[in-house]
């Protein structure tokens, strides 16, 4: 008889128990809210009197309305500076702890959590973000939710769900030169489609997430959404460990080592069972770049656009509309072809080795963003900031035309005012190539790893990595 997974195990840990509907009463461990999502929750608890049940698990952080230019108050667009004013007010009056701009704590959810040491194996944890599958590289049940679900979590420390299926999707071999986890996630998507996960959670396996830093397992979690996937996760193991050792919300001595020894024990065994599994070959992947309305329309940077023509029937309109909306042709390569807007950051790829491999390139080319292009680097947090100008990465960037900006959610959607004008195409490190996503209704987006997005700010067009000669780990 096969063993329970890790999902499983966590998900036992944390039922409260079965309601009549079917669904499961979900005790949450970390329920981590920002400023966007969180006012109208409050809001709910105030009109019915009531308190945040475990103000000690919920902490804040702001960054999807914060500019990146500057972040001095009050704040020049005044929704955003009323949004500032409300969650201080709200984690004042309710107990809750805020991650401040003031305190050089503040920084996207998905990685201020995670760098924190907030983050750790075997919990359950809610934000009102799709993105916070990012916090599953830890061996975790992380859940994007709705505003109503957030509130329900402040007021109750639960919520109810339905138990999705798990599949295994095991990425095996080794992975060539400038292949990075951006890319890895890329091709799942395009694997399985943007559909593929639905009703499912994805266990991510073999040898290339063993070799993976946390920091590239946070990539490929964070793109689960993307993949219709409920959420996904890497099993614990000693990198996870090592990586949690030291951080500020973690245990020391003893207690630590008594923390750890549990968390590797809830890795799936090799007999853990399954709904599903897939496999993927790493050498199969290449340098990876979308060049469509969705994160799966993408290609490797070597190939061409696919032609509606040579396609079955029902597959032609959503290419048809895909390259209509992009100003593309099928059959063209993507290589060559001139972009507006070079944008490195986001929870996918807003830390501080993301900034590395994109300053490798800088390095490695020698060359200048062209005046026509705008370049922003826009790190995932203060911390991140302090640590890659403490390494001198910004001075690396800004000599080659880049802006180095403040911490914060940025060119990533349109919420503050790094947006796209008009049908401006932007090389993005991020996650959503959705049509308007990055400010401009007719804007269009390309995504791929901060590595990529280098080359193309420095040649002015979609360029392979690969061609620079700088070393890109994975």
């Amino acid at each position: 008889m096969s063993a329970p997974n890790l999902f499983d195990k966590v998900w036992d840990a944390h039922t409260v128990r079965t309601l009549p509907g079917g669904q499961t009463q979900l005790l949450i461990g970390l329920h981590l809210i920002h400023e966007v999502t969180s006012p109208q929750a409050f809001a709910m608890l105030r009109e019915r009197d009531l308190k945040v049940a475990y103000p000690e698990r919920t902490v804040a952080t702001v960054d999807h309305i914060i500019p990146t230019d500057t972040q001095l108050r009050p704040l020049r667009d005044s929704l955003a500076e009323e949004m500032m004013e409300a969650i201080e007010t709200n984690c004042r009056d309710f107990g809750v702890r805020l991650l401040s701009p003031d305190k050089g704590e503040q920084g996207i959810v998905h990685v201020v959590g995670p760098e924190r040491g907030l983050t750790q194996p075997g919990m359950t944890i809610v934000c009102g973000d799709s993105h916070t599958s990012t916090h599953g590289a830890f061996g975790t049940i992380a859940l994007g939710i709705g505003t109503s679900q957030v509130a329900h979590v402040l007021a109750t420390g639960t919520m109810a769900l339905a138990k999705p299926k798990v599949r295994k999707v095991s990425v095996d071999g080794e992975l060539g030169p400038g292949v990075t986890a951006k890319d890895v996630a890329l091709a799942i998507i395009r694997h399985l489609g943007v559909q593929g996960g639905v009703g499912y959670a994805y266990e991510y396996a073999g040898d290339v997430f063993r070799n993976m830093s946390m920091e590239e397992r946070m990539t490929v979690c964070n793109m689960s959404i993307e993949g219709g996937a409920r959420c996904g996760y890497v099993c614990p193991d000693e990198t996870t460990v090592e990586y949690l050792r030291g951080r500020d919300a973690v245990p020391t001595g003893e207690e630590f080592e008594r923390a750890a020894e549990w968390w590797l024990s809830l890795a799936s065994p090799e007999d853990a069972r399954y709904d599903d599994e897939v496999h993927l070959l790493a050498s199969e992947i290449e340098p990876t770049v979308t060049w469509g309305i969705n994160p799966g329309q993408s290609i490797g940077v070597g190939g061409t656009l696919p032609d509606p023509a040579e396609l079955p029937e029902g597959e032609r309109f959503a290419v048809e509309e895909a390259l209509a909306y992009m100003g593309l042709e099928g059959g063209q390569r993507l290589e060559g072809t001139p972009i507006d807007v070079a944008f490195i950051g986001s929870c996918t790829n807003g830390r501080l080795s993301d900034l590395r491999q994109a300053a490798a390139v800088v390095q490695a080319t020698g060359g200048r963003v062209p005046d026509r292009v705008r370049a922003l680097v826009v790190p995932g947090s203060q911390r991140v900031r302090a640590a890659a100008e403490a390494e001198g990465l910004h001075t690396i960037f800004t000599e080659a035309g880049f802006d180095w900006r403040q911490a914060g959610c940025s060119m990533c959607l349109a919420m503050n005012p790094d947006k796209l004008q008009g049908r401006e195409l932007c090389a993005s490190s991020s996650n959503r190539n959705f049509k308007g996503r990055q400010g401009s209704p007719t804007g269009r987006t390309l995504l791929m790893s901060p590595a990529m997005v280098a080359a193309a700010a420095l040649a002015g067009e979609v360029r392979d990595v690969r061609s620079v000669g700088a070393r890109v780990a994975a």
